[in-house]
């Protein structure tokens, strides 16, 4: 069977890191940094060793990159990304499944199928997977911004881009310190879970906790909200066990106050590796002057992504939905 553009790139990707790996004695991720750039840049930098300068150079002739479109450039690096995260033990170093991906992708193309120049904001960046795709379906996305404090991921994120040619603004920093940048249209984000160590930084926060650390996942929404324009979405990938553990109370009236509740998505079992690692995606407003709440918000549990049939029954009923709330939005202008 004759392979596939996706598979072939990766193949190339994953051999060509192997190589600097060997030599480097660096983990996969940072050798995948160095993949990336030096088919970026297309050239192998004068500091490699020279052996190696020489595999890399002969690797550099037998790929044309151009021959390959940005999504299948895409698909290939998140394959790629994968493999050097497999087994990793570190909560950062896991990336949005794609089903994931493109479903946030195809909810931000109907809140905004009429919109133009629409910007947007990841404040969790990671490798730049999650908002590469969203800018893939949704063309009329004119700035793009991703926010991401790990060295390595943000390194991963920007060559991504790049090798896409996707013009996005990165900002190397804990993202809940204060950005500049003016709010935006549309923040995504699979949300950071678990606990934000800086209690100082957490007191000048609405959600901080009363006592001890404060929620990471919850200081986010706080502060993806603080970047949205009034009547602005955020579409954020988050714990199932969000509105049931504690401190959540807390939460709920926080988004009663500031947001309008337009959706919640269960995501399906298979999506994930384990129970505790499920989540479901969450659609909120930011509230404005001529906002209000759905009347009935969108609330689906969703089939398998490999069951064909039932999928395209809960996007027949989601499509629905939508056009309902598009009809409630004009008649509140």
């Amino acid at each position: 069977m004759e392979k596939s553009n996706v598979e072939t790139l990766y193949e190339w990707i994953d051999e060509t890191t192997n190589k600097i790996q060997q030599y480097v004695n660096e983990p996969y991720l940072e050798s995948l940094g160095y993949t990336m750039e030096i088919v970026f840049m297309q050239e192998v930098p004068d500091n490699i060793d020279e052996s190696l300068a020489i595999k890399l150079q002969q690797a550099l002739v037998e790929l044309k990159i151009d021959s390959f479109s940005a999504e299948e450039v895409r698909k290939a690096n998140q394959l790629a990304i994968l493999k050097g995260m497999k087994g990793s033990i570190q909560q950062q170093h896991l990336m949005t499944p794609e089903t994931v991906s493109l479903m946030i992708a195809y909810l931000a193309n109907k809140l905004f199928d009429d919109a133009e120049n629409i910007r947007l904001f990841d404040p969790a960046g990671g490798t730049g997977n999650l908002i590469t795709a969203v800018l893939s379906q949704l063309p009329q996305i004119k700035e793009a911004f991703a926010s991401e404090v790990d060295s390595t991921l943000i390194q991963l994120a920007v060559w991504n881009a790049n090798l896409q040619k996707k013009n996005i603004e990165f900002f190397h920093q804990d993202s809940l310190r204060p950005f500049l940048l003016d709010p935006v249209d549309l923040i995504v984000a699979d949300l950071p879970v678990g606990y934000y160590p800086d209690d100082l930084r957490a007191s000048d926060f609405k959600l901080k906790a009363d006592k001890g650390h404060s929620y990471a996942h919850h200081l986010f929404i706080e502060q993806s909200l603080n970047y949205t324009k009034p009547g602005g979405y955020l579409i954020l990938v988050i714990p199932e066990f969000l509105f049931d553990s504690d401190q959540s109370d807390k939460l709920q009236q926080f988004i009663h106050d500031y947001a309008h509740m337009v959706g919640i998505l269960r995501l399906p079992e298979s999506a994930f590796k384990s129970d505790k690692h499920r989540k479901s995606i969450l659609i909120l407003q930011k509230k404005g002057q001529q906002t209000a709440s759905p009347k009935q918000p969108l609330l689906v549990k969703m089939p398998s992504f490999n069951n064909t049939r039932a999928m395209g029954d809960i996007l027949g009923q989601i499509n629905n939905w939508f056009q309902t709330y598009k009809k409630e939005l004009n008649s509140n202008e």
